[in-house]
C-alpha cells in the first residue's frame, strides 16, 4: 500500500491561506449592505406613490360626496349618503345617477374597507372617508387646497394614515 505523500508548502505560500475566502465574505457583506439601502430608497419611493394615490381617491370621494349632497333631486332636502355604495348608485333620481364609478381600493391597507366620518346622529350619513391604515406618513406638508388651507382638517399633523381625513363640509356648515 502506498502512503499518503505529504507535499510541503512552497516558500511564500505558507502565510496566502485564507485570504481569498475573506475577501469573498468581505465582498458579499458590501453587496448585502447595498441592497439593504437600495430596498430602503424602493420602500420609501412606493410609499410616497401610495400616499399620492390617496390623495387623488381621497378627493375623488370627497368630490363624489360633494356632487350627492348638492345635486338634489327638487322637493328634496339636500343629504349625505347612507353607505359608499349610494356614490356608485343614487336612486333618489327617476334615472339612477353615478356619482363614483367604482369604490375604490386604499393603497395603504390593499382593502375596500374605508373608515367613515359620519354626520352626527340621528342621521348618522357619510360625509368623508379615511384610510384604515396606522402607519405614519411621511407627506407633511404640499397638499394642496382645501388642506393647506386649514377648511378641513389639519392633515398637516397627522401622526397615522387615518388622521388623513377626507371630508365634504356643506356650505353651511362651513361657518360662512
Amino acid at each position: 500500500m502506498a502512503s499518503p505523500t505529504f507535499r510541503p508548502c512552497r516558500p511564500g505560500q505558507r502565510g496566502q491561506a485564507g485570504y481569498t475566502y475573506i475577501g469573498l465574505m468581505f465582498l458579499v457583506a458590501v453587496m448585502g449592505i447595498t441592497l439593504a439601502a437600495a430596498g430602503m430608497v424602493w420602500r420609501t419611493q412606493a410609499q410616497r406613490e401610495h400616499e399620492a394615490e390617496l390623495l387623488f381617491i381621497g378627493r375623488q370621494f370627497t368630490a363624489a360626496i360633494a356632487r350627492y349632497y348638492e345635486n338634489t333631486p327638487v322637493g328634496q332636502r339636500p343629504g349625505f349618503p347612507a353607505k359608499l355604495e349610494d356614490l356608485l348608485d343614487d336612486r333618489r333620481w327617476p334615472v339612477p345617477r353615478r356619482h363614483l364609478r367604482r369604490i375604490f381600493i386604499d393603497p395603504m391597507t390593499a382593502s375596500t374597507e374605508w373608515g367613515l366620518v359620519r354626520t352626527p346622529a340621528p342621521d348618522n350619513r357619510i360625509m368623508g372617508v379615511y384610510s384604515l391604515s396606522k402607519e405614519t406618513p411621511l407627506k407633511r406638508t404640499g397638499f394642496g387646497w382645501p388642506y393647506d388651507a386649514g377648511d378641513i382638517a389639519d392633515i398637516t399633523a397627522a401622526l397615522t394614515y387615518q388622521d388623513w381625513r377626507f371630508i365634504y363640509v356643506a356650505p353651511g356648515d362651513r361657518g360662512n
